[in-house]
């Protein structure tokens, strides 16, 4: 009974207990609350338990070693290694955030959810432990990747744009046409023809490298303007 209630006879008192868990849910929940803006498939309530949940892991283990201590002070046969729950916690929640891991069309998706899974993690950990300052800091700089590097960094996402038409010949002079004058370099084509309604139709799938003045909303504005070609979109890489 007095290893249960272990709590008020260690030093880590009720209320600094309290402290720690409300603190992993409020580092969970903020983290939580980013990814669930952008419908990611780990969000508030995910995030928030993984950080609960690894707290009091580090808690139990914090509690179980002062326990253990007097045990090993008294007896030269008794040894404690500390670590080894939060290092369970860490590997284990590879797996959870695997399952936010997505591959679709040779696109993966939900590396960023796992990554901030795996910190809320950490930061349970550490607010677990007692390291409050620590946690809130880097529970800021989380949320400063998460939310704002990708507005201060802007990188173009590859895409192929995919176009379809008909007259093949003067269609091809004038797409030829148009990515040389802006620039635009062809890496690599893929092209397949069919027949409907008795006319051939062609579809060219293009990877390009675009210069920093055009982007693909202009390539597939103004391709769409030709009068053979019948549609223009972009694909994912």
């Amino acid at each position: 009974m007095d290893f249960l209630m272990g709590f008020s006879s260690t030093n880590i008192a009720w209320l600094d207990l309290l402290l720690r868990i409300v603190s992993a849910i409020i580092i969970g929940g903020i983290i939580g609350f980013e990814r669930e803006k952008h419908n990611r498939p780990a969000g508030l309530r995910t995030h928030i338990l993984v950080c609960l949940g690894a707290c009091v892991m580090t808690i139990l283990e914090s509690t179980i070693a002062m326990h253990m201590d007097s045990l090993a002070m008294s007896s030269e046969h008794v040894t404690i290694s500390l670590g080894r729950i939060a290092a369970q916690v860490v590997s284990g929640v590879g797996f959870l955030g695997a399952g936010t891991i997505v591959l679709s069309h040779r696109r993966i998706s939900g590396l960023t959810t796992a990554a901030s899974l795996w910190n809320a993690a950490c930061l349970g950990l550490a607010v677990g432990y007692g390291f409050y300052f620590l946690a809130f800091v880097s529970c800021f700089l989380v949320l400063l990747v998460l939310a704002l590097l990708s507005r201060l960094i802007h990188v173009k996402t590859e895409k192929r744009v995919e176009v379809k038409f008909v007259h093949r010949t003067e269609t091809m002079d004038y797409i030829n046409e148009y990515f040389e004058k802006n620039n635009v370099v062809i890496l690599d084509l893929d092209f397949h023809m069919e027949v409907k309604e008795e006319k051939n139709l062609y579809t060219n799938v293009y990877q390009l490298k675009l210069p920093s003045h055009t982007t693909y909303t202009d390539i597939v504005a103004h391709l769409a303007e030709h009068k053979n070609v019948l549609g223009v979109r972009t694909t994912n890489l």
